[in-house]
């Protein structure tokens, strides 16, 4: 398991490079869409936000117990018939879960 990075647009894309490169460009499109928001809107808060998401997806993806548990419930969302279905809500709630565990990981 690498280590989680410092919380810096480079560090993160770096460790991103790591364990997830598949995922660098739609890091890079989600970058490109927080600084036309924040140009728009004149608020860096577009930017802080993309790389809080990013922290949390390179979280998720180096350690394996959340990177099996997030898998494991987009599989389950994948396999439902629809937003009906009970087993849909139940995944959702772990992806959620997995989520708000990476998030206050990377925010301690």
């Amino acid at each position: 398991m690498i280590p989680l990075p410092e919380r810096t647009p480079e560090a993160v894309r770096t460790a991103l490079a790591r364990v997830a490169p598949h995922r660098l460009d739609d890091m890079e499109q989600h970058k490109e869409q927080a600084l036309a928001a924040a140009i728009q809107d004149g608020k860096i808060g577009h930017l802080q936000a993309w790389l809080t998401h990013w922290h949390a997806q390179v979280e998720i993806e180096r350690r394996p117990d959340l990177s099996t548990r997030h898998r494991a419930a987009l599989a389950a969302v994948h396999s439902t018939t629809g937003k009906d279905d009970p087993a849909f809500r139940r995944a959702m709630n772990e992806l959620a879960a997995v989520e708000d565990e990476a998030a206050r990981a990377v925010s301690a």
